[in-house]
């Protein structure tokens, strides 16, 4: 018998989330997916004998979360494992981008996921258990990404609120990771995955130049695997302590590591001045 059997996933008619959903179903997990397009999500994954729920949700709307999440536990009869995988890229240079533009990327990226935390969190206590994926990116460890600092600014966001959401849950048996994809090759590249500004400003070709990199270059030709990135994620899920940091794809931890050393050099050469800036004690 699986421990953790009752999943619900966001984001789950495209990219990671559909592949992830396909994978439980396989082994046997129950699971619950959502999406802001439930026929698509309806045609992506065939019926499964009560043990697939698929579920309309607006990450925008509070309300359609808890009804998602309490019809999760009334139907599938529980909640084990809470996936936030929901969410888009923005592309565009932080003086490009619009107000709306980028308060519009934090609500799904970010709100949309504390929206879900705060709905599936009382039960995961009540039960005395359960596990937590929030998918960020290595875009929220590194953010030396020319046109995506907003949505890096929200992966960012994804990574600080786990950690501390980690030690809130710890004693009540809830273990929860940030997750750190690199390039894994689904359709998050593509024109509907992705936001463009409004109204673009012709002195960053620099950022012109990355966001035609990813969507010509890049995309499609992705070194991850998705079906492998979500084989990990069960396997991690099935372990006694999951970690709070899990980093998906070599290429993440490459990147992981160079801002990391980055990060050590600036403090060590910055150490003698930076820390000579307490009380002088007489």
């Amino acid at each position: 018998m699986k421990t953790n059997n009752i999943w619900f996933v966001t984001g789950a008619s495209k990219g990671l989330g559909l592949t992830l959903v396909q994978q439980l179903l396989a082994r046997g997990y129950a699971v619950a997916a959502t999406s802001r397009n439930l026929e698509q999500l309806k045609q992506a994954v065939p019926p499964h004998a009560g043990r697939f729920l698929p579920l309309h949700m607006d990450l925008g709307n509070e309300e359609s979360i808890h009804q998602a999440i309490a019809t999760t536990i009334s139907t599938l009869g529980g909640l084990d494992v809470v996936v936030n995988n929901a969410g888009y890229g923005q592309v565009g240079a932080l003086e490009e981008l619009s107000d709306q533009e980028a308060r519009g990327n934090f609500d799904v990226n970010v709100f949309g996921l504390l929206n879900v935390l705060r709905h599936a969190t009382p039960h995961l206590r009540r039960q005395g258990s359960g596990r937590v994926f929030n998918i960020s990116s290595v875009g929220g460890f590194t953010g030396s990404f020319p046109g995506f600092g907003i949505y890096c600014a929200t992966k960012f966001a994804i990574a600080g609120l786990t950690e501390s959401y980690a030690a809130e849950v710890q004693s009540f048996g809830v273990q929860a990771s940030v997750v750190y994809p690199g390039y894994f090759r689904t359709n998050f590249l593509t024109s509907d995955s992705l936001g463009t500004p409004t109204h673009p400003i012709a002195a960053y070709q620099s950022v012109r130049e990355t966001q035609e990199q990813h969507e010509q270059q890049i995309n499609g030709n992705q070194p991850g695997d998705p079906v492998k990135a979500a084989a990990t994620l069960i396997q991690v899920s099935e372990t006694t302590t999951q970690p709070v940091h899990l980093f998906l794809g070599e290429d993440a931890y490459q990147l992981a590591e160079q801002k990391m050393a980055a990060v050590q050099q600036d403090m060590r050469q910055w150490q003698a001045v930076a820390t000579a800036t307490g009380f002088t004690v007489s």
